[in-house]
């Protein structure tokens, strides 16, 4: 398994402290179960959002998309009549 390092990632984002909340917020995804778009060979949220911004799967336009919170009962197919 490679390294991946800040330097890999700033080449995609120039900006260290964007680079940061891109990374933190794609890493809550994958966290909460967003598909990773890399093999995740057993990798923590953390290290699998950084692997994406370093492919250039990742990009700043993460930060401009609207969080839609999902209730437990709509993501297990519950229903509301029951």
């Amino acid at each position: 398994m490679a390294r991946i390092t800040v330097e890999d990632c700033l080449d995609n984002i120039e900006n260290i402290f964007e680079m940061v909340l891109v990374a933190a917020k794609r890493a809550r995804r994958v966290a909460h179960g967003a598909e990773p778009m890399v093999d995740i060979q057993n990798d923590k949220p953390t290290v699998v959002a950084l692997r994406e911004i370093a492919q250039g799967l990742v990009t700043p336009s993460i930060l401009q998309e609207i969080e839609v919170p999902v209730t437990e009962n709509l993501m297990q197919g519950d229903s509301l009549d029951d």
